[in-house]
Formats: C-alpha cells, sequence, structure tokens
C-alpha cells in the first residue's frame, strides 16, 4: 500500500517537474526522494515519471495518479484540520494567502487582531497573485484565502466581507477638480497606469475603463502599487487606488488623491476556502476580525480633494 510519505514526495516533483527542487520543497535528500518515489511505482506497477536530463515529466497513468494522490493529501489535510477544530475554532495551524494588493494594506493593523482573537492559531502567511493562490488552496496546500470577489471556482467556497472603493491618484501639479478639469476628464487625457497582468486589481480596474471607453492604459511592468504610485508623482499618468492602500500610499510625495465620480468604481473583498473544509464556522470568526482591522483603516484615511 502506498504511504502518505510516497505520495506526498511525488505530488512535489509533480507540481514543480523537477527531482532537486522537490526535495528542497519536502526537505529531504534527492536520493531519499527518489528512492520513495522508486518504490511507490513499484507498488503501484506503473512508471509515473520519465526522467529527463533537466527534470521530470508525468507518463499518462502518472497525470491520473498526481490527481488522485492530490486529492487523498488534500483529504488528510481536512482530517488534520478537523482535528484542531475539535479543540476549539482557529486552533492549530492556519496556512493563509493574501492577494498583493490588500496583504501590505490590511495585514499591519490585522496581525495584531489575530493574535488577540486567536491565540491558539498558528498562522502562516502566502501572498501572491489570484490564480497561483486558487490553485494551492484547491491544492490543498492553502486553507483560506483573502482576495477580490468574486470567484467562480467549482469546489470553493467565498464570503463577503467589505467593499473597497477606488480612488484616482493624480501628480500633484494637476490643475485642482474644481476647476474644469474632472476626475473624468482627467482619465480620458491622461495616461492610465496599471499594475501587469495577473493581478486581479488590474482586471477590475480595466473592467471600469471599458465602461467608460477609456484608452489610454498603460500596463507596462509595475508589479506593485507603489511602483505605479512614483510612477504617477513624476508625472507619467495616473491611477487608480483602492482605499485601503490610501492610509500607506498617500504619503508619497506629488500626489494628490480624487474622489471619483459617481457610481465610482470599486471591489469586493472576501474569502474563500475549499467546500470540503471543515473550519467554515472559524473562517466566519476570522472575518468579524478582518473587517474590524479594515474599519480602524476607514477611520485613519486622510481628506480627499473632491
Amino acid at each position: 500500500m502506498p504511504t502518505l510519505k510516497q505520495l506526498r514526495y511525488f505530488d512535489a516533483v509533480a507540481r514543480l517537474g523537477h527531482f532537486g527542487r522537490a526535495a528542497d520543497l519536502c526537505s529531504v535528500t534527492q536520493p531519499a526522494l527518489s528512492m520513495q518515489i522508486k518504490e511507490l511505482e513499484t507498488e503501484l506497477g506503473v512508471r509515473l515519471l520519465e526522467r529527463l536530463h533537466d527534470g521530470a515529466r508525468l507518463t499518462a497513468a502518472g497525470i491520473e495518479i498526481a490527481t488522485r494522490a492530490a486529492g487523498v493529501l488534500t483529504a488528510m489535510q481536512d482530517l488534520v484540520q478537523t482535528a484542531h477544530q475539535s479543540r476549539g475554532p482557529l486552533s492549530g495551524p492556519l496556512r493563509l494567502g493574501v492577494i498583493p494588493s490588500v496583504a501590505p494594506y490590511l495585514l499591519p493593523g490585522l496581525l495584531p487582531l489575530l493574535r488577540r482573537d486567536f491565540p491558539e492559531m498558528s498562522l502562516q502567511i502566502r501572498e501572491t497573485q489570484t490564480a497561483p493562490l486558487l490553485q494551492e488552496l484547491k491544492d490543498g496546500r492553502l486553507d483560506l484565502l483573502l482576495l477580490a470577489l468574486p470567484i467562480e471556482e467549482k469546489g470553493v467556497q467565498t464570503l463577503h466581507l467589505f467593499d473597497d472603493p477606488f480612488m484616482l491618484a493624480v501628480p500633484v501639479a494637476t490643475p485642482d477638480p474644481r476647476q474644469p478639469d474632472t476626475p473624468a476628464e482627467l482619465l480620458r487625457d491622461e495616461p492610465l497606469l496599471l499594475l501587469e497582468e495577473g493581478h486581479c486589481f488590474r482586471d477590475q480596474a480595466l473592467a471600469f475603463c471599458q465602461l467608460r471607453n477609456i484608452g489610454q492604459i498603460d500596463t507596462f511592468g509595475a508589479s506593485t502599487l507603489a511602483t505605479v504610485i512614483q510612477m504617477v508623482a513624476n508625472g507619467m499618468g495616473v491611477t487608480f487606488l483602492p482605499e485601503m492602500a490610501v492610509p500607506v500610499e498617500s504619503h508619497t510625495e506629488n500626489i494628490r488623491l480624487l474622489a471619483m465620480d459617481a457610481p465610482a468604481p470599486s471591489r469586493e473583498i472576501g474569502l474563500a476556502w475549499r467546500s470540503s473544509a471543515p473550519g467554515a464556522a472559524g473562517y466566519e470568526l476570522l472575518g468579524h476580525t478582518i473587517r474590524e482591522a479594515h474599519d480602524a483603516l476607514k477611520i485613519n484615511l486622510p481628506g480627499a480633494a473632491a
């Protein structure tokens, strides 16, 4: 009978396509990992991997076994989590994934509240874009995601937390909006700077632009809002800024924030987890704490020009 160790090692190679990187991920030597996978192949009586000069590739049988192995490992994670939940909501480890346009703005205020409300929780944080977070959630490598909704994924449950309106960041030299220039006119006249492809915040901004027929859009290479804001400060264009980022990014010199005309663009922030996961009640409690952290952010928002 295959062991969980064998399945875990095989799953790592299947995902990474490389024995050395898989061994590093599993904190074992490459020979030890290779031996366990060979034993797994012997036990199953089928070849799972093709050993290549620069990595490894799944065989036809390996593709099917990899899918089933990932399911077994996810079920085992849920079993362990069920045991932890029996000691109380959010007791034990929680692997939380957060998108980059939320993590640096919400986590500084949120983490102390999590320690206060869930002292028995051992939190691990993974920050990356939405697509890899969702894949890692489905694979059982993450337990919970904090990201922009909606999420249309089979087997994933979501919880709305709050709406995050967008403001328009413009160079400080831009004429006062009480003059003829308005946010809508600035969007038509100035290049709109957005994050690079893969960021959901970029997609949400693009959706708004399509509705308003905004054509001057520049998405050249910026991977953080901080970089985009610096580009705005140096007169390269204008950008949208989510409200939660204002307390941090508004301290940048040479930018000014303008409230958008109604209906203003915004995004929906929420939680997502596997429908089969046992921690839904705890996740809803955690949602209350996240809302508290967000409410504290709103209190600290500086006044914006209107």
